[in-house]
């Protein structure tokens, strides 16, 4: 066990956890929405404290991010645990181990140098807190965020965005890059689907990009669920209100989990999405999921030419000299 960040003790033994916007208020013995944080005689524990469920070299493009030093690896570790119940969510069987083993906490014990020699000697350039939301082992990912910057590596969270603003602000030094779901445009949504609220995600999306950590956002499409014209015009205008070179991933769902009943998105809900977030005034709008299509490409604002080409995960050819388009020097935004 390890003591938990951003607790409050409150009377009797209660404890108020501020990590997420959740905030949680916990009675001696029990454990925040996320399964993992427990009151233990008025302190809070995280249970998950370098209990590692999955270490991964992946390609950066998986997490997604187009514009982060594209084409490198980044060390992927995640423990089990999370604060969201996302119906469809993919990597259920680490995000909801807790809830759905009698709240027991599996895992390889690592300390933070394990993560950052593990990242230099699969040759990454960076480390990814993903595959969960990261935030719930936010003691761990830490510490491994601060060990990562001083070996010269740099820090991604794959996140949900429902962090506290105190979490965001004490994050941003250290964080080099985050991907953050827009997962609908309604607390409705939210709610029925991910068991949170929508404001908080909008809300850690421009202080994050305000606090000069690089942003993406992802958004994955479920039909008849999250797909309509309009819901997809009010993520678009969100973003540019914050940034229009935010990058959007707009991914195709397959069933899974809960979710069994809706059909895989169609291709044409991607085409659609993609020229919205355009046509709004976007700069980069990127198809997900569904690999070979020209939608994976980044294009040059500037002079439309063709700056990154991928196929899924892959980079098949790069013409980017020192972050500017080969064709006419325009910059092009992103971490390179």
């Amino acid at each position: 066990m390890h003591e938990a960040l951003f607790y409050v003790a409150g009377d009797k033994q209660e404890v108020n956890c501020n990590l997420c916007n959740h905030r949680c208020r916990i009675k001696p013995g029990k454990r925040g929405i996320c399964g993992v944080r427990e009151n233990r005689d008025g302190i809070l524990y995280s249970l998950v404290y370098g209990m590692l469920v999955a270490e991964n070299g992946d390609p950066i493009e998986k997490k997604p991010l187009f514009h982060f030093l594209p084409g490198s690896l980044s060390y992927s570790i995640s423990t089990v645990g999370c604060n969201f119940q996302c119906l469809h969510c993919q990597n259920y069987h680490i995000s909801q181990f807790p809830h759905n083993n009698d709240g027991r906490i599996t895992g390889t014990r690592r300390n933070p140098e394990d993560v950052v020699n593990g990242a230099e000697a699969t040759g990454c350039r960076s480390n990814s807190y993903t595959y969960v939301e990261p935030t719930i082992f936010y003691e761990f990912a830490r510490d491994c965020c601060v060990l990562a910057h001083q070996r010269g590596l740099k820090n991604v969270f794959v996140s949900n965005g429902y962090m506290t603003a105190e979490v965001a602000r004490d994050l941003a030094p250290l964080l080099d890059g985050i991907n953050i779901d827009i997962k609908g445009f309604s607390d409705q949504f939210y709610k029925k689907v991910c068991k949170a609220r929508l404001q908080p995600v909008l809300d850690n999306v421009a202080l994050l990009h305000e606090l000069g950590v690089w942003v993406e956002v992802t958004t994955l499409l479920i039909p008849g669920l999250n797909d309509t014209d309009e819901e997809l015009r009010q993520v678009a205008r969100f973003i540019k209100g914050v940034d229009p070179a935010m990058p959007w991933h707009v991914t195709a769902f397959r069933p899974t989990y809960k979710m069994t009943d809706r059909p895989a998105t169609p291709l044409a809900t991607l085409e659609k999405a993609r020229n919205i977030g355009l046509e709004e005034g976007l700069l980069y709008v990127y198809e997900g999921n569904i690999p070979g299509r020209g939608g994976e490409n980044t294009f040059c604002p500037a002079c439309k030419a063709e700056v990154i080409s991928r196929f899924g995960f892959s980079i098949s050819a790069m013409r980017l000299e020192h972050g500017r388009c080969a064709h006419c020097g325009q910059a092009i935004n992103g971490v390179w």
